[in-house]
């Protein structure tokens, strides 16, 4: 089915649907341009039935055939049982998914097991502009009756073995700023009587994280919560080939040498990542400058329980401390401009326990219970702002190339995709009566 036919099943299913119109984006150019409606729709509002709300987006990455593709990106072309095309996995693939899911009871007149929402976004690629505010005022109208949310906008670790995901780590990004006059200066002039501020820039980032992988800010492990035994028996039977992992990445080895380790450390602990320099020559060439003025950037990727004022002070506090040792004159500056918080989910929640009987009952085998080393804001958001249960239930597969070239989802995955979640309603339709008895879902991970 291609994304034209959206609308018309739309139509055809939904009882209800809304264009939410969200606020305006200002250019650099200082023009104001409307963000893209967010599209509310429901189907049913039995009383007795829970109620679950499925998450997608219909926004892609940019992409172009001489870019790399060996097909039209935006024409869906299905090869040797692949559907490529962008988005194809990353997002509408899904989207649709779900939408069919319903259209199978429709197709068979079958009542629907649950009452089903939807919120489909096109800003989700630039940062879901818009969509937290209208979570907010939507939280006591649309969402009111929403028992659980859904998000479909991941992928397995495996080629094969399907997974839910109940944990991403956050992203603290950092700029780190050593100034020293207002110009450049040329080195044979000044080279050797100045404090240099790309030297002292250097010596901070090499501070922060040892060969190791070791962040080596002071106390930044100490809210990392403590690797329970049954999250670690979680590892255990995980599907991930460690050599593949280390050949699509191009490097000769990796910082671990087992699955666990590896996973452990993408997943459940924080990273340091130093990302580039602004202001320091980069093009082909020589060039005997000192910049002025040179900027650092990094940023760490943190896990539940680390709190983002915490993450953010003990990294000011550490550069302070290190740049005073030098005896400087330069000027030192850190701010952190983006910061999102980790989410984190308990998979002993029924409706976890839902998906994997869904999972079994589809694909004959339990799923992976894994966590996603990246960072996924929306989850966060959804559950900090309605309040409610939040699950992230892929069907794409490890090699659909989301935001690169030749993306695409299998038709076998799209299939079992839409009969997974056909199956997940029904499995849903049993937690009656156990909606209340477990605890709040809470923002405090």
């Amino acid at each position: 089915m291609s994304l034209s036919s959206l609308s018309a099943l739309q139509t055809e299913i939904f009882h209800y649907i809304d264009a939410h119109q969200s606020d305006f984006i200002e250019l650099l150019n200082g023009q104001h341009l409307p963000l893209p409606p967010v599209i509310l729709g429901e189907l049913g509002k039995d009383p007795q039935n829970l109620t679950i709300c499925f998450y997608g987006h219909v926004d892609v990455q940019p992409a172009k055939k001489e870019d790399g593709w060996k097909t039209d990106p935006f024409t869906l072309t299905e090869i040797n049982g692949n559907l490529y095309g962008r988005g194809a996995t990353d997002n509408k693939g899904p989207v649709l998914a779900w939408i069919n899911a319903v259209g199978t009871f429709r197709a068979l007149k079958r009542a629907m097991p649950v009452n089903f929402k939807f919120v489909i976004e096109g800003m989700e690629e630039a940062g879901s502009l818009g969509l937290e505010k209208l979570l907010e005022e939507e939280k006591q109208g649309f969402f009111s009756d929403v028992d659980y949310i859904v998000i479909s906008d991941n992928l397995w670790l495996s080629k094969k073995k399907p997974a839910l995901i109940y944990g991403t780590r956050g992203n603290a990004c950092f700029c780190v700023e050593v100034e020293g006059g207002d110009k450049d200066l040329h080195s044979g002039t000044f080279g050797g009587i100045i404090h240099e501020p790309l030297t002292d820039l250097i010596a901070l980032l090499d501070s922060l994280v040892d060969p190791t992988g070791h962040i080596q800010i002071p106390g930044i492990y100490d809210a990392v919560a403590v690797l329970t035994d049954e999250e670690k028996k979680l590892y255990e039977s995980i599907e991930y080939d460690i050599e593949e992992h280390k050949n699509n990445s191009g490097v000769k080895k990796l910082l671990y040498s087992t699955k666990e380790e590896i996973l452990l450390h993408l997943w459940r602990y924080p990273s340091l990542s130093i990302h580039g320099i602004e202001g320091a020559f980069h093009e082909p060439g020589i060039k005997t400058v000192i910049p002025a003025k040179v900027i650092g950037k990094f940023s760490i990727r943190q896990v539940p329980n680390m709190d983002l004022s915490d993450v953010k002070q003990r990294v000011v506090d550490h550069l302070e401390n290190v740049f005073a040792k030098r005896n400087s004159p330069n000027k030192l500056k850190v701010s952190m401009p983006l910061g999102a918080q980790p989410w984190v989910a308990d998979v002993n929640d029924p409706l976890y326990k839902a998906a994997k009987r869904a999972i079994k009952t589809v694909f004959g085998e339990d799923p992976d219970f894994i966590r996603d080393g990246s960072t996924i804001p929306i989850a966060r958001i959804f559950q900090t702002i309605t309040q409610k249960r939040v699950i992230m239930f892929p069907i794409g597969a490890a090699d659909d190339g989301e935001h690169s070239q030749n993306e695409k989802i299998s038709r076998f995955n799209y299939i079992e995709g839409t009969k997974v979640f056909a199956a997940f309603f029904l499995e849903i339709a049993k937690l009656r009566g156990q909606l209340h008895e477990t605890s709040n879902p809470g923002t405090n991970n």
